[in-house]
């Protein structure tokens, strides 16, 4: 079981990116698909997680409203994108799945790097 994410890349603030992150080896979808982030010499933290079983989504506050978590089933893929970029942004994101029963993530991406210029 693998998940693969990508699509980071240097943008200007006030841009956008897409993230994609495509799971093989199994299907997710019964999955609770969320992305994470880690900034330079900061903790990993919660960005945003679409729940499989009421199909609603939750952010951080601090991506509310720049950030859209999707997915698509048939491609095993989930997305995130992202717009308006900030240099707080700026962090190696990771993708990361759960079965829709339990808490813990179980499944996590290698990360994708995004770095946003000031």
């Amino acid at each position: 079981v693998q998940l693969q994410a990508c699509g980071g890349g240097l943008v200007q603030a006030g841009g956008s990116l897409r993230l994609s992150c495509a799971a093989s080896g199994r299907t997710f979808s019964r999955y609770d698909m969320a992305w994470f982030r880690q900034a330079p010499g900061k903790e990993r933290e919660f960005v945003a997680v679409l729940f499989w079983r009421v199909r609603s989504t939750y952010y951080a506050d601090s991506v509310k409203g720049r950030f859209t978590i999707s997915r698509d089933n048939a491609a095993n893929t989930v997305y995130l994108q992202m717009n308006d970029l900030k240099p707080e942004d700026t962090a190696v994101y990771y993708c990361a799945a759960r079965p829709f029963t339990q808490n813990k993530y179980d499944y996590w991406g290698q990360g994708t790097e995004v770095t946003v210029s000031s």
